[in-house]
């Protein structure tokens, strides 16, 4: 039976399991639900996450939900095309950039997408304010660690790239949204206050079968 991934268009962490998918060039089933239509609180689709959220991944009779749980199951599965790094050190350094974009990041960029996304950014203009600081600090760190490498911890594209990317993508959509502008948020011009990540995102977007994963309503 063929891989079959459960996804939202948008969701930055079902892109990571896209990506992975086309990084790995594994055939898959494609899913796409929305939210619109209620369909993450379907008896069907809870019967396989019963937290009714994206990304779910089933492979025959098995099924894995939480997007780097299910980037760590294709790697020991398929391990062909290692994403994880071939060796104790290169794993190590994929691991750290992994955690500390869950530990650093992803928190504060929810913080500041989301009430942009959902017209919600006036009433919660304190929220998305104070989520700034810490974005701007771990995108200095992510530019930091680009400024001598093509890849966030190892000399290819790596698990840590495929974490990150969408990130970084979904703070970029979020900040050129007309709300956006009534923040000093300090992230664009992108290529101009973060050269070295910007060139990053060229590379990733360069990647055989990218176009693929990118989300269809951001088209």
């Amino acid at each position: 039976m063929a891989i079959e991934v459960f996804w939202i268009s948008g969701s930055p962490f079902a892109w990571r399991v896209l990506l992975t998918l086309e990084a790995k060039r594994l055939p898959y089933e494609s899913h796409r639900l929305e939210f619109s239509k209620r369909d993450l609180h379907t008896p069907e689709y809870l019967a396989i996450n019963p937290r009714g959220q994206v990304p779910t991944l089933r492979d025959g009779g098995y099924v894995v939900y939480e997007s780097i749980a299910i980037m760590a199951y294709l790697e020991r599965r398929y391990p062909e095309t290692p994403l994880f790094g071939i060796s104790a050190e290169e794993t190590g350094a994929i691991w750290r950039v992994i955690c500390e974009a869950a530990s650093y990041l992803e928190q504060p960029m929810e913080s500041f997408i989301l009430p942009i996304y959902g017209d919600a950014a006036t009433e919660k203009a304190d929220q998305v304010r104070a989520a700034l600081p810490t974005i701007r600090d771990e995108l200095t760190r992510l530019e930091a660690a680009l400024r001598d490498r093509d890849w966030l911890a190892t000399q290819a594209i790596s698990a840590a790239d495929i974490a990150v990317f969408p990130l970084v993508k979904s703070l970029l959509r979020a900040a050129g949204k007309p709300a956006a502008s009534a923040f000093e948020h300090g992230l664009t011009p992108f290529s101009t206050k973060y050269p070295a990540l910007a060139a990053w995102l060229v590379r990733v977007e360069a990647l055989p079968g990218y176009e693929r994963t990118y989300p269809p309503h951001w088209r």
